[in-house]
């Protein structure tokens, strides 16, 4: 049902990423993202990219439920490429659809969810 649902939106500048280094900040980086989300992103030689729609992909979520959680609760990860998202120690369960992209200093996110009763 059409109530059900939610979408949900985020922009996120690469750049703000690239000014705060993983290798001097890791600090800020783990109040955000899992480890799992951490080891992702600094697989990649532009880290700084990955980590901004990562960041874009977990506020859009928290747009899309409409909901107060702490964006640390929001995981993301990869199945064949595609983004995906679970909530950690969250009562209400909910199904995703997701995509995420990034080009030049930006990366944007945007996230259909259902609540499923």
């Amino acid at each position: 049902m059409i109530e059900n649902l939610g979408v949900g939106i985020d922009i996120s500048s690469i750049s703000d990423f690239k000014k705060i280094p993983f290798d001097t900040k890791s600090g800020f980086y783990k109040e955000i993202f899992q480890q799992s989300e951490i080891d992702y992103c600094l697989k990649f030689k532009n880290s700084s990219s990955h980590f901004a729609g990562k960041f874009a992909l977990k506020e859009a979520v928290k747009k899309s439920i409409n909901d107060n959680i702490y964006i640390s609760k929001i995981e993301t990860f990869h199945i064949n490429s595609k983004p995906m998202i679970k909530l950690l120690d969250y009562k209400k369960n909910y199904s995703f659809r997701a995509s995420v992209s990034h080009e030049n200093d930006y990366a944007i996110a945007i996230v259909i969810s259902e609540l499923i009763n």
